[in-house]
């Protein structure tokens, strides 16, 4: 693998390939579909983002975005299984630094619907 091609990979092409490396047959099929639901968001959200181009901002961004569309804790999940390809893709050399820390999930707030009767 050669960094420098690593680093223009688009982010959802990496985190498509991570999954399938570390992902499946070691987790339950159920758990499966939630991380190819997760690309398919990074795909509609992200989709000419390289993995140069990750930062704390383009990152947060992201997290927002997905935000807008979901409740809190499905953001966090989204969070969760992003920041593990996120880190290995540190470890690996193909993003500077950690880029997840301190990010901030904004909560959807959701508006109270009045019953008439």
């Amino acid at each position: 693998m050669v960094k420098a091609k690593e680093g223009s990979e688009l982010f959802y092409k990496y985190y498509e390939r991570w999954i399938r490396i570390y992902k499946e047959g070691a987790i339950r099929e159920v758990t499966m579909k939630k991380y190819e639901i997760t690309l398919v968001w990074l795909q509609k959200l992200v989709p000419e983002l390289r993995l140069s181009e990750l930062n704390r901002i383009t990152y947060q961004q992201l997290l927002n975005d997905y935000a807008v569309y979901h409740e809190r804790q499905t953001t966090m999940d989204f969070h969760h299984q992003l920041k593990a390809a996120v880190l290995d893709a540190v470890d690996e050399g193909f993003i500077d630094r950690d880029q997840h820390v301190k990010q901030s999930l904004r909560e959807r707030r959701l508006e109270k619907r009045r019953l008439s009767i």
